[in-house]
């Protein structure tokens, strides 16, 4: 298989997993800080394996600065995802899946206030195409908490993605295995306190679900997605990143019979069309930024990989 297909191949697939990831959060029968916890707890256990497998701890480059900021990039991942994981409970799996891809620009914009980065006209309209479509997407009627409470969640969450970001791409010469692992590692501890293991010591069958968040949606997909950014160009990955709540929106209409409204549905290719160009753009435009992000991990996305390329 040539290189570029592999990588082709190992993306969807991550974004695929991507997609189901709503199924098992719902499914698990936990609240969001139970699953999250022990999404990390495992997590941490299937990405220390195969690091430890493929030598990756041996010269990991970890300072105590980079480990510092890996740290404090994992205390906005592991939020990120409990904000998320809420959103599905307040709202549905397609309706918080697309406004938290609306991270391209919520990056974009904070680049510009704290890096200092160029926004140029054409990605001032795109993200302005982008608001519109958040607009329609939304179609929070007056009254309507419980979206208007899924759509806050969901945009707090992709706020905390992109500040993860910011953080992890000040980290230079170490494996992104290696920064996911301290990002959940940092999860464990921070999350005990919230989480409930009275509660979750009788969920039964939910175990399963959990054990499933952990191995497959973070150490898989994880190790998937960084295979797969080292084969493709910026192009390719930011699009076939849309499997993503492509999936997740079809899974989520065949499992639980939840779709967005005609009018909803206008909005999500102007959210896909203005995400493309954003992540296309910020890969061409020359910023102001000090030296060239490396690939970290954030993601998931919600990473310094192009925007599009988040997970969960």
């Amino acid at each position: 298989m040539r290189n570029e297909t592999r990588g082709t191949v190992e993306l969807t697939l991550a974004m695929v997993l991507s997609g189901t990831l709503g199924v098992f959060v719902v499914e698990s029968g936990a609240s969001p800080f139970d699953v999250v916890f022990f999404r990390c707890l495992f997590g941490a256990a299937a990405l220390g394996a195969y690091s430890l497998a493929r030598g990756y701890v041996t010269g990991h480059g970890l300072t105590p600065g980079k480990l510092g900021l890996a740290a404090l990039g994992g205390v906005f991942v592991v939020f990120n995802w409990v904000l998320l994981f809420e959103a599905y409970e307040a709202t549905s799996i397609s309706f918080a899946t697309v406004v938290y891809h609306t991270q391209p620009f919520v990056l974009v914009v904070f680049g510009a206030v704290l890096l200092r980065e160029r926004i140029t006209a054409a990605r001032f309209g795109w993200l302005g195409v982008a608001f519109a479509g958040l607009v329609l997407v939304s179609g929070v009627r007056p009254g309507d908490t419980a979206s208007l409470k899924g759509l806050g969640l969901a945009l707090a969450a992709a706020v905390l993605y992109a500040l993860s970001t910011i953080v992890t791409k000040r980290i230079t010469g170490v494996r992104p295995h290696l920064i996911a692992l301290v990002q959940v590692l940092v999860g464990v501890p921070l999350l005990l306190p919230f989480a409930d293991l009275g509660a979750a010591s009788r969920l039964g069958a939910g175990w399963a679900w959990l054990a499933g968040l952990g191995l497959v949606h973070t150490g898989l997909m994880y190790v998937l997605m960084y295979s797969a950014y080292q084969k493709l160009p910026t192009a390719k990955i930011a699009v076939l990143a849309f499997t993503y709540p492509a999936v997740a929106m079809f899974v989520d209409w065949a499992v639980y019979g939840h779709h967005i409204g005609l009018v909803q549905a206008f909005g999500v290719p102007l959210i896909v069309l203005a995400s493309l160009k954003v992540t296309l753009g910020t890969a061409t435009v020359p910023t102001r930024a000090a030296a060239p992000a490396p690939r970290t991990a954030a993601h998931a996305p919600e990473a310094a990989c192009p925007a599009a390329t988040r997970s969960v």
